[in-house]
This record gives structure tokens, sequence and C-alpha cells, in this order.
């Protein structure tokens, strides 16, 4: 595939989506590694994999299922991705970034986006949630912002604003049913970086002084491309490990997926909520 998406390449996927669903999806929820579970919830599912998508890419990290699921989720229509594409695996920043593209061509207008992070803030526990409430790109300050080459008119401005990146009223919504269903949740900056390597304690402590309170290697770049096309977003990071500051712990995905299974029916609750309150 050439370096750059075009809209041809994005209206082709989105219109092999929308020939096999009878409902108009009005929030896209991405899930993150171990938190693929949510999407057997989805009432009504239609199930369509990525492989079977013109221009597509496909997931292959273990614990990505590679696949859309297209139902209900409390009464709402939605389209979730069980499991995301990462720039670590070869794809361009276009490819990662086309299912949210596909998402906006599909009148999609709210996008959902989870994670699994490591805690960088010294509070962080391994379980714990974090709303996203803002992050910092660091693949794009290195050269891999998604809105490199040709602008697509049709869909944003060549320069978008970035300084609300999280929706303050879904964050609000979101802290609302976080302490109706007794859940605590943690709030702060995602740091984005591109994998696949585990992060060094020196990059940890550069990340913690920057203000980085989890960091992950996906999701940033997501959420350039919603914005750019004026999508509503809310973020959540599951805080699978504690940094490793010192240089005394190991850090493994087998770790990051055990803990998707703790973290997943907190995410499950919050998601439910916000969806609820639409």
């Amino acid at each position: 595939m050439q370096n750059f998406i075009t809209l041809e390449q994005i209206d082709s996927a989105a219109h092999a989506i929308k020939n096999r669903i009878s409902i108009q999806p009005v929030v896209g929820i991405i899930l993150g590694s171990g938190l693929n579970g949510l999407a057997d919830s989805v009432e009504n599912a239609v199930r369509i994999s990525y492989s079977d998508l013109p221009n597509f890419p496909v997931s292959t990290v273990q614990g990505h299922a590679g696949r859309f699921v297209i139902g209900e989720l409390e009464g709402k229509p939605v389209l979730v991705m069980q499991g995301r594409i990462h720039y670590y695996e070869g794809y361009t920043m276009g490819e990662v970034t086309l299912p949210v593209r596909v998402m906006q061509r599909m009148g999609i207008p709210n996008l959902f986006v989870t994670n699994a992070a490591g805690g960088v803030h010294p509070d962080f526990e391994p379980g714990d949630v974090m709303l996203i409430t803002d992050q910092l790109n660091l693949m794009g300050m290195s050269g891999l912002n998604p809105l490199m080459g040709p602008n697509l008119d049709e869909i944003g401005t060549r320069f978008p604003d970035m300084s609300r990146p999280y929706d303050s009223e879904y964050c609000d919504i979101a802290r609302m049913v976080a302490k109706e269903n007794g859940l605590t949740l943690r709030q702060g900056v995602y740091a984005g970086l591109s994998g696949p390597s585990f992060e060094s304690p020196a990059d940890l402590r550069f990340l913690r002084l920057a203000g980085t309170d989890a960091v992950g290697m996906s999701t940033v770049p997501e959420v350039i491309i919603a914005r750019h096309g004026n999508m509503r977003v809310l973020g959540l990071s599951g805080i699978s490990n504690k940094a490793n500051l010192d240089g005394s712990t190991l850090t493994t995905h087998e770790e990051v997926m055990e803990a998707g299974k703790v973290i997943t029916p907190k995410v499950e609750k919050i998601i439910r909520g916000v969806l609820h309150s639409l």
C-alpha cells in the first residue's frame, strides 16, 4: 500500500462495512490489549474480519482479535474494534489510523478509545483505570504525525486544533459514572510511543519529568485523526503494569494481558455508563 491513504481507499472499506449492516453506529469503540471482552457483550452483533475488507491492515498482535463487531450496547448502535493496528507492526501511520477514517466516512460522530498502559505516576497500580485528559505525542514530535501528506479536505482542516483532544463533557460523565459505581478513576496524561520495546528506566524518568502519567504504544495517532474530523473523544487507559523507573523489574506482554482481566469489567462499566447518557 502507498504511504498515504486516499479517500477512495477509505470509502471502499466504509462501503463494505455499511453493506453488511442495517444500523447506523453513533459511537466507534477501539479496544486495547487484553480488553477484547467488551466486544462479546455487543447485542445483535455482526462481525467483520479486517481481512475481509479492501485495503485494510490486519492486526498481528496477541490479544487483538482483528475484527469489527457492530451491534448495540446500552441500546446505542456501536462499531467496536476488537483489536487495533499498531505502527510497530510495520504499517504506515495512514494504515494505523485507517479504521478511524472509515468511522468518519460512515458518519460516526464519537470515538471511545481504550488501551493497556504502563503506570508512570507513582500512585498508579496495575488494575487501575485512568481517564485520559491530555496526551503527549512523542511519535508525532519525531516525525510520525498521521496527518503528514496530502490533507483530506473533505474531512478536516490542514491544521487542526489539538487544545482539547478529549471531550470535557464526556470526561465529566465518566467521572460521574465511576463515582456511582464505586470505582476509583485515575486521570492524567497519556504518552504515545512507537514501541514495540518497552521503555527503559531512563525513558520512564524522562516521561515522568515531562508530566506523563501513563505510557503506551497506540491511541495518540487515532485521537489526532479523530479530532481532525471533529469526532468527540473519550479515552481510558487500563494500567497493566507499574513503570520500572529503577530497572529492578521486567515488563512482559503476558503481564499486560493478565491485567486486562481485572481492568475490563471496570472499563466496561464506565463505557456503558457514558453510552447510557448519550
